[in-house]
């Protein structure tokens, strides 16, 4: 039986808990997993219920740490779709800053004047986007969440919104084409 750790910010238990214990119970239902939360360290752990059941367990722990990470559970629901997956950017590493000034100014930088950047990111790549502490949490299939680090990363370095916005609406154009061609059909020979 497998099991697994996350630990997430204390502020977010309660989240990841939900009213009467609603998500947390909703979480291991779905998953068919048991979640014991620590509440003095904010530790997770995660075991599958069922003998040979990983997959389970690792979708438990993406959605608890999706929540640790700023995601409300019904956005974070969206890592139950096929084929979709969480992402995590640690700003500091992409960065290389540690000030809490410059980490306020680039979180801001982000997020835009009422959520606007943000929310265009969302748009433009398809993935969920959320701006947590030191860190970007992105949901989404595996072209979103490449389109979508990718315009964070950018962003985080300094490029203008404007650029990273058209690199996105390119990346978004190119998509739907090859999702109009459909998929290429092997050689035969």
């Amino acid at each position: 039986m497998p099991v697994l750790f996350a630990r997430i910010p204390e502020e977010r238990l309660a989240v990841l808990i939900g009213p009467g214990g609603a998500t947390k119970h909703g979480i291991e239902e779905r998953t068919r997993t048991r979640i014991e939360i620590d509440p003095e360290d904010g530790e997770v752990r995660i075991a599958s219920v069922e003998e040979g059941d990983p997959i389970g367990a690792l979708l438990a722990r993406d959605l608890v740490l999706a929540i640790g990470r700023g995601f409300s559970p019904a956005r974070a629901d969206r890592l139950f779709r096929p084929d979709t997956y969480l992402g995590i950017i640690d700003i500091k590493r992409v960065t290389g800053r540690r000030e809490k000034a410059s980490l306020w100014r680039i979180r801001a930088r982000l997020i835009g004047e009422r959520g606007k950047a943000r929310t265009r990111i969302e748009e433009l790549s398809g993935a969920s986007v959320s701006v947590y502490g030191g860190t970007v949490a992105l949901i989404g299939r595996e072209r979103e969440l490449d389109s979508a680090t990718r315009a964070v990363e950018l962003l985080l370095r300094g490029s203008e919104h404007a650029a990273v916005f058209h690199m996105l609406a390119r990346s978004r154009r190119e998509q739907a084409a090859d999702e109009a061609i459909g998929p290429a059909l092997p050689d035969e020979g």
